[in-house]
This record gives structure tokens, C-alpha cells and sequence, in this order.
């Protein structure tokens, strides 16, 4: 099921305000920078963040940060992060919480380094 149009209105300018205050300064945005996806379909919001590939400076790749995902049902949100294995799992310490700020909180404090290392 799909996020509805009133929940996307609601979450996408909190995920933007606060993907735009973590990003780094302007003059290094060129090199690395930060951004966050929305899929509609599976109800997930994706924060990676955004450099130059190693060995091909022209070429740039998404690092996966952290992933939510909506459960209507539940009203909760799923919280994930990506392993050395690339698969996203479970994250243990605070699996699922009811609000979004509440999610964004989490991946800011990130208590156990799971999402900024």
C-alpha cells in the first residue's frame, strides 16, 4: 500500500528539514553531500549520503545511512540500517517508533553508531 497524499505532505518537509540541516558545508557539497529518497509503493524513506566513487572521481555513489518504513497498521515506523553485508537490517536497539521526528531523532543521537559510523 502505498503512503497517502495528506501522509506525504505531512513527512516529506520534516525528512527535507532535516536532511538540509545535516548536509555539510556548501563548499564541500561537490565531494560529499547527503539526500534522502521516498518510495511511495513500499511506504520507505531513505537517507544515504552522496560522494565520489574511489577510483572514479567523476562517477558519484549513494551510501545507504538509514531506512524507514511506514506499517499503517501498526501506525508505527520500521527503523533499519545497513550492514557491512549491504542488506538492511533490523535495527535492535529501537526497532519501530510512532512518529517520524521520532525515527529522525534516533538516526541523529545514533546511540549504538549504526548510521553515521
Amino acid at each position: 500500500m502505498a503512503f497517502s497524499e495528506e501522509g506525504l505532505k505531512k513527512w516529506e518537509p520534516i525528512i527535507a528539514s532535516f536532511i538540509e540541516e545535516q548536509r555539510p558545508r556548501k563548499e564541500i557539497r561537490s565531494q560529499v553531500d547527503l539526500d534522502y529518497s521516498i518510495d511511495i509503493e513500499n511506504q520507505s524513506i531513505e537517507i544515504f549520503e552522496i560522494r565520489s566513487h574511489f577510483n572514479k572521481k567523476d562517477k558519484k555513489i549513494k551510501i545507504p545511512i538509514a531506512k524507514t518504513t511506514y506499517v499503517r497498521r501498526q501506525k508505527a515506523w520500521k527503523i533499519y540500517w545497513q550492514q557491512s553485508d549491504m542488506k538492511w537490517h533490523k535495527y535492535d536497539p529501537l526497532p519501530k517508533v510512532k512518529t517520524l521526528e521520532q525515527f529522525i531523532a534516533e538516526v541523529k543521537e545514533d546511540p549504538k553508531a549504526c548510521f553515521w559510523g
